[in-house]
């Protein structure tokens, strides 16, 4: 047993719970995209609930269907509740002739291998009934030659080998697209669509799909690819480029990452996405350890303006360079350490409206050296990022930061008071901090009161092993 983690881990969960001071009003506001995180996932590979619908299955064949199903992500409910998002993007779930939803043959059946009508229903109620939604994705310029509406040759663009490319400016294409997309929201309880394969999709009749979404209820609609329609987030091929190059490695370039979530429309943060190679295998080829990257560019990722997008294994270092490789069967032999970590991030952005929406400011930016602020009419928090190879130290004024204030870690606990009119703030390398801004409380008595709680009951831990390994002895005698 690690004492050393168990002990650090007990103190950061009872500190963080006791610590942080946020408006009481908060719960009450309504969500936009922003206020969302997403967790991507593939239905085939995450878990296999039942063999009942294993269909031509076989998951020692990486470019097959492995056997995942809706009961699968029922059955690790809790695996992903305790991470913290707040939607899960199922991918495509209509039949399809390939494992990752790339080849659609119905835009209006499920696919078989991944369950019941029924099935999709309990998923949905479940996850819903604690705050997590769920999306899908709707493919609109691809889909496979044995697609149920493949025999319309005038919506056909072209084929190659199995694989169609639909003619979208064709009208009645195009409104049988937004039928089936309208009915599938009509019919499911989710969060709302992501539309993928927009090729040369006209913005017209991207705009009238996404209309028509909307006018259906309160639904998300976004993309995954670039366009000038009115999606709920903008998206940027370049997005997860930026990212792996600034977090690869120690002293990566941070001076792209501002204009990055300056846009008018949330972006969607992504460092790798599950079309791409996975930040692991960027990782591994800088030599670098892949759980401090990876917390480096989470503890990022989720305090920045905008809307994380995090691909399923992310938080077990998944590596590969290209599907099927990217698309391991999941593995829920968890780095208990990376994941923890993301949790407690997830938690602050999930409790503070400010996180996710408040003002964006940056005060350093220098080679792996971020240092910015968010901050509302009721918070202000400091986020430093020392993406570097050495301790750094940041000086924060009164001007930047008010009068007579305190700036409590919420990971190290540290507790920064104002000197001649300055805050020093030092953090070693390699770490991501999240400081709140608050009024000077003198001698925090919550937070000696936990930290006595915790060592209490580690002693107590300790004294008893220490007395079942003398009775141990004893009886061995």
């Amino acid at each position: 047993m690690n004492i050393k983690k168990w002990l650090g881990t007990a103190v950061a969960g009872v500190l963080l719970a006791t610590a942080i001071q946020l408006p009481a009003s908060a719960a009450q506001e309504k969500r936009t995209i922003q206020d969302e995180s997403i967790y991507d996932v593939l239905v085939d590979r995450y878990f296999n609930k039942t063999s009942k619908n294993d269909y031509e299955t076989d998951p020692n064949d990486p470019a097959s269907f492995a056997g995942g199903d809706f009961g699968g992500l029922q059955e690790k409910f809790n695996y992903i509740y305790d991470m913290g998002y707040t939607i899960i993007s199922l991918g495509t779930v209509f039949s399809t002739d390939k494992y990752d939803g790339s080849l659609p043959t119905s835009h209006t059946t499920l696919e078989r291998r991944f369950g019941t009508q029924e099935e999709l229903d309990e998923l949905i109620k479940t996850y819903k009934k604690y705050d997590i939604r769920m999306m899908v994705d709707f493919p609109l310029g691809q889909a496979s030659v044995n697609h149920e509406w493949a025999t319309n040759k005038d919506w056909v663009a072209s084929t190659e080998g199995d694989t169609i490319k639909w003619d979208l400016t064709n009208k009645k294409l195009q409104q049988a697209l937004i039928e089936a997309a309208t009915d599938f929201v009509k019919q499911n309880d989710v969060a709302g669509i992501r539309a993928t394969y927009l090729a040369d999709a006209p913005t017209a009749f991207l705009n009238d799909f996404i209309k028509a979404i909307k006018a259906q209820g309160d639904y998300y609609v976004i993309a995954k690819g670039e366009s000038d329609a009115d999606f709920d987030t903008d998206y940027s091929s370049e997005t997860n480029k930026i990212f792996r190059e600034a977090f690869k490695n120690v002293n990566g370039d941070t001076s792209a990452i501002p204009a990055l979530v300056e846009g008018g429309k949330p972006m969607q943060l992504m460092v790798d996405e599950l079309d791409t190679s996975r930040f692991t295998h960027d990782i591994a080829g800088e030599g670098m350890f892949a759980p401090t990257r990876m917390r480096m560019i989470l503890g990022t990722l989720f305090t920045l303006p905008g809307t994380p997008v995090v691909q399923y294994g992310t938080e077990i270092a998944i590596n590969g360079e290209k599907a099927p490789d990217t698309h391991h069967v999941m593995n829920f032999s968890v780095d208990k350490e990376l994941q923890g970590n993301l949790r407690n991030v997830m938690q602050l952005r999930n409790d503070s409206p400010t996180l996710r929406n408040g003002d964006f400011e940056v005060i350093q930016n220098d080679n792996g050296l971020l240092v910015y602020t968010r901050t509302s009419e009721d918070e202000q928090w400091v986020i430093f990022v020392n993406n570097t190879d050495k301790t750094k130290r940041v000086i924060l004024t009164e001007e930047q930061l008010g009068k007579d204030k305190e700036l409590r870690g919420m990971f190290d606990r540290d507790i920064v008071r104002e000197q001649n009119g300055e805050y020093a703030l030092v953090l070693n390398r390699e770490i991501v901090e999240i400081y709140q801004v608050i009024e000077n409380q003198g001698l925090n008595k919550s937070y000696m009161v936990a930290l006595g709680a915790v060592y209490v009951l580690f002693a107590a831990f300790v004294i008893i092993v220490v007395k079942r390994a003398r009775q141990g002895k004893k009886r061995n005698a």
